[in-house]
């Protein structure tokens, strides 16, 4: 996801278990990556000064409200290649400067809610999911003044998303016509 300066931890068989409370104490870092692991939620005790995490290819089913509440820091999520099936509404509330949000790869039926709340998002791949459906209001807000950075990349390709079903204004807050891509479904 990005370059580096923190801890990689991934590709080792890590389990949520395998983090000792406090095991990241007094590090200052940027970025910490524990994709390939097997990680089943994501992890409470890290520190709170990341802005990029990667959690890439683990086994995490869903995102819920107390997930990221110590990362208010937080720029950049990778979440993709997991199995999620549900973020909890709120889930990324606590990650005000959100610019990029990774779920691609997941088993998400639907987009997740209040998206059209970040302020700073501009990239978000929902790419390889089940989504079916895609609302008016799933990415935008309804006061435009309100998103200060446009989208520049919304992926929903390969999803089973008639995507002549959806309203051009669903996509109004986005910077121009290659910010969205959408395509055929193939399983």
């Amino acid at each position: 996801m990005g370059n580096p300066s923190g801890p990689e931890l991934g590709a080792n068989p890590l389990a949520n278990a395998g983090i000792e409370f406090g095991a990241f104490n007094g590090l200052s870092t940027l970025y910490i990556g524990i994709a390939e692991a097997k990680l089943t939620t994501v992890p409470k005790d890290l520190p709170s000064s990341i802005t990029e995490l990667s959690l890439d290819y683990n086994k995490i089913t869903k995102v819920e409200i107390e997930d990221f509440k110590r990362y208010n820091n937080l720029q950049r999520l990778g979440l993709g290649f997991n199995q999620i099936k549900s973020v909890e509404n709120g889930s990324f509330a606590s990650i005000p400067s959100i610019r990029q949000i990774h779920l691609d790869h997941n088993r998400l039926k639907k987009v997740p809610p209040n998206l059209g709340s970040m302020r700073y998002l501009q990239m978000i791949y929902l790419h390889g999911n089940n989504i079916n459906s895609v609302g008016v209001n799933d990415f935008c807000p309804m006061e435009p003044s309100f998103k200060k950075n446009l989208y520049t990349g919304i992926s929903l390709f390969a999803n089973p998303v008639k995507y002549w079903d959806i309203q051009p204004a669903t996509f109004r807050c986005v910077s121009g016509r290659r910010g969205v891509q959408l395509g055929n479904f193939r399983k």
